[in-house]
């Protein structure tokens, strides 16, 4: 029981290994135990992202969950497997004790989908430039500092999702390139890509590199935790972004690293990049989220 709250991805394919079967009690193909582990462990980091557990989360959670980046373009297909794979989770944890309910169960019998789109939320372009000001090091930085400036540089100088930041190893980037740029492996449902550094991140990205290759932690992951090599976490760079954005004095609704993928989109917008471009840049399959973008640019503000 413990395990489901200490190591819950441990505990999840155990439990698919060795209890779980579908609705006809048949056990799972080993494709699908694997794509029910990739779920499961991306729901369970919006959890901890959200300071809650799989003992603790409700409805609510489950309802952000389908406004978080990586949802947005969930098909209601997508969604209901997401809604059946919960609640045989939750129906298995209140078996064993870990939970006294099932918040998946009545979701699924009502198919509670969101009617709208999330807002697409960007900072303004004043707080924009406050913030490529910011990323710039100081003399005396601390690694730890350096590293904060170059996490707020990449989001905001690249676009990439979280969950592509945490995977960053330290030769996939090259600040000192010409163009500098970024490599972004593959990782499905994304295609690989090369992101060229805005002007304003060469600079703090060098840096933390500098700093990085001093740094003694094991692996070549480009941001850790701790010195130990730890890997970050969601919640770390929410916490690096709000006390960010609490420097420059903004006072953002979703201070989170999507706000900062989504000022790049509009920034790249305003500049007078393609939409099909700028969605190329964000790693995108469709031009979605990019139209929901370029929906709140008054003509008068592209640039000439």
């Amino acid at each position: 029981m413990d395990t489901w709250l200490t190591n819950p991805s441990q505990a999840y394919a155990d439990w698919q290994r060795h209890e779980a079967a579908g609705s006809d009690r048949r056990p799972f193909a080993q494709q699908s135990i694997a794509q029910h582990r990739a779920m499961f462990d991306l729901f369970h980091r919006h959890l901890v992202g959200h300071g809650a557990t799989l003992a603790s989360f409700g409805p609510d959670h489950v309802d952000a969950f389908w406004l978080a980046e990586q949802a947005t373009t969930y098909t209601p297909s997508t969604r209901m497997r997401y809604l059946k794979l919960l609640d045989r989770l939750c129906r298995h944890l209140v078996d064993i004790g870990v939970r006294e309910s099932n918040p998946a169960a009545g979701l699924v019998l009502l198919g509670r989908w969101p009617t709208e789109d999330p807002d697409a939320l960007f900072l303004p372009e004043d707080a924009d430039l406050r913030l490529q000001a910011f990323v710039r090091p100081q003399g005396g930085d601390s690694s730890e500092t350096l590293q904060k400036r170059a996490i707020l540089a990449l989001f905001l100088g690249t676009g990439l999702t979280a969950r592509e930041a945490r995977a960053v190893r330290i030769h996939d980037m090259h600040p000192g390139a010409s163009p500098p740029y970024l490599h972004v492996p593959a990782r499905p449902p994304r295609s690989s890509r090369t992101v060229h550094l805005e002007p304003f991140a060469i600079v703090p990205m060098a840096a933390w590199l500098a700093a990085r290759h001093d740094w003694p932690a094991g692996g070549d992951l480009l941001f850790t935790l701790t010195r130990a090599g730890t890997p970050i976490t969601d919640m770390s760079f929410g916490n690096i972004v709000r006390e960010a954005c609490a420097a420059v004095g903004e006072n953002a609704e979703n201070k989170s690293p999507r706000i900062l993928r989504n000022t790049y989109c509009r920034r790249l917008l305003l500049r007078g990049v393609a939409p099909e471009a700028v969605s190329d840049r964000l790693g995108l399959a469709s031009n979605r989220t990019v139209t929901r973008i370029a929906a709140t640019i008054d003509a008068a503000e592209v640039d000439e």
